[in-house]
């Protein structure tokens, strides 16, 4: 049968009994009458080894910052269980970790205490953010606002309201209220404006579908004058620019009306223009022709002859009449051509004949003529003195009264 002293902690008798040892003596544990004595020690080591690892894992949670009140639980639970445990170890040295967790409680207490007060201090800033951005909202200028993008913040900041009061720590219960009824409020205040605006927008969207809707009727009665109704459309046009919005489906609806009147007048004018264009073009040709006779007159020089010319090229042009917009611009420009050459062929008359002109011409030519004798004698002296510069200055001031002369055709 199994000695007294099987191993350092425990021991097996003759009856399968198993003995712990602890400083107070030796305690029974239990029996494991079926086994031999190294299967009963074996046993009970085991239940020893799963304490020493509730232990172990206790002091890793510790570490790792668990709740220090779980902790303490833990432990005091595990005191009670070490105090008989039925296994075989040094639980004595359990009970020395677990005094030891004991103290470290005390610690984790205070840390976690101190933890706790800052998370909370930092939620209640977080949460009091969250208020600031609403109350920004709720002061902004309502007829100013963004009413889509308004709604859209307010929903965000209020889901991020609700997360943090689902995840963040406890708020104390004064501070949490009060910063409830200042988000209420404000939320409360934009929706006070939200509904104002909208509100007024309506009243302002049925006055313009009340105007609109009578343009619409007065531009469908223009539609039996066709083209003639045209002038009056184009004004109730400018009215409906300043009518306003009436919501974006009732405008396009009633836009869609409006400018159906408008296209039957228009398209009452295009038959009218296309039947015109048909004489426009036949103008066209006739004036097409009188710009071919017309046109040599660029280079006539007699004066009285391309008056005479043009003149009777503008009467017939004016009895042609209209021609397709679109030529206008072309054949007028053509014409004014000529015309002006024509006119300046007379005023180079006007300019050559002119009295005045010629007095004051020949007044100059004498002038000249007189300064080119004196200077021919002052020539001659300079040149029988022998006097090399006065002869250079005689000559240029007689060349340039010479060319002076010429200039005024003498």
């Amino acid at each position: 049968m199994a000695t007294d002293d099987q191993t350092p902690w425990g021991r097996v008798d003759e009856t399968g009994t198993v003995y712990v040892r602890e400083a107070t003596g030796e305690r029974a544990v239990g029996q494991y009458p079926d086994g031999t004595p190294e299967e009963a020690l074996a046993y009970f080591e085991r239940k020893f080894v799963e304490l020493a690892g509730q232990v172990t894992l206790l002091e890793q949670r510790a570490k790792r910052g668990a709740p220090a009140s779980d902790i303490a639980k833990t432990v005091a639970s595990l005191t009670a269980t070490l105090a008989d445990a039925n296994a075989v170890g040094n639980l004595a040295a359990l009970r020395t970790r677990l005094e030891a967790l004991g103290g470290a409680v005390t610690e984790l207490t205070e840390k976690q205490t101190e933890e706790a007060k800052a998370a909370v201090s930092e939620a209640l800033a977080e949460r009091a953010a969250l208020v600031a951005e609403a109350e920004a909202l709720a002061a902004q200028d309502p007829a100013k606002a963004q009413w889509k993008q308004v709604t859209a913040t307010l929903d965000d900041i209020f889901a991020r309201w609700q997360k943090h009061q689902q995840e963040g720590p406890r708020l104390p219960k004064n501070e949490s209220n009060e910063l409830w009824k200042r988000f209420r409020a404000a939320r409360s205040t934009i929706d006070t404006h939200r509904k104002a605006f909208f509100a007024e927008l309506d009243s302002t969207h049925k006055d313009a579908r009340t105007r609109k809707q009578e343009l619409v009727a007065k531009a469908e009665a223009l539609i039996p004058k066709g083209v003639d109704g045209i002038p009056g459309y184009r004004s109730l046009l400018d009215d409906w620019k300043l009518a306003g919005r009436a919501g974006k489906k009732l405008d396009d609806a009633l836009w869609a009306k409006f400018k159906a009147a408008g296209d039957v007048l228009y398209s009452a004018k295009s038959e009218v223009e296309a039947i015109d264009n048909v004489e426009f073009e036949a103008n066209l040709a006739l004036k097409l022709e009188l710009l071919t006779e017309a046109e040599p007159l660029l280079t006539e020089t007699d004066r009285v002859k391309a008056k005479d010319t043009l003149l009777s090229i503008q009467r017939r042009w004016d009895k042609i009449g209209k021609v397709p917009r679109d030529k206008v611009k072309p054949i007028e420009d053509r014409l004014r051509k000529v015309e002006t050459a024509v006119r300046k062929l007379d005023e180079d008359h006007w300019q050559k004949s002119n009295p005045e002109k010629q007095a004051r011409s020949e007044g100059l030519a004498s002038q000249l003529h007189n300064a080119i004798a004196k200077l021919e004698e002052e020539l001659a002296e300079a040149k029988a003195s022998g006097n090399t510069k006065k002869v250079k200055d005689a000559q240029e001031a007689l060349d340039a009264r010479k060319i002076w002369l010429d200039a005024l055709g003498s």
